[in-house]
């Protein structure tokens, strides 16, 4: 199965990023799903390298590592990114500058499209 998770949160102003990543980590555990995440609005800080969070407390980075470490894409759109100042090397190993047209790519091949 080809899943797509669309992510548009700002990585800790709500939960909707947490559970986009979450849900796209436990399909990545299953080797017969791909899994693509693509980040774009506020959600392209979800990819910023060096993020630092209280003990016991979700941390994005880290969930888009695990992602990474399983061989699944992780995009970031370039203009959400250029509005918000956020270069690419400032971004998580593994994810990487994105854009519309693949996220279109995307859609086209997947299986299912999962938005938050």
């Amino acid at each position: 199965m080809n899943c797509l998770v669309i992510v548009n949160d700002a990585p800790y102003g709500s939960e909707r990023g947490y559970n986009g990543l979450r849900l796209a980590d436990s399909l990545a555990k299953d080797e017969t799903t791909k899994v693509s995440v693509f980040l774009m609005g506020d959600a392209a800080s979800c990819a910023v390298a060096g993020q630092v969070t209280p003990n016991g407390y979700y941390n994005i980075e880290r969930m888009l590592k695990f992602l990474v470490s399983k061989g699944q894409n992780v995009g970031v759109c370039g203009s959400c990114m250029d509005a918000r100042g956020i270069k690419p090397e400032a971004l998580v190993e593994g994810a990487r500058r994105s854009s519309m047209d693949e996220l279109t790519q995307w859609t086209r091949e997947a299986d299912k499209v999962i938005v938050f």
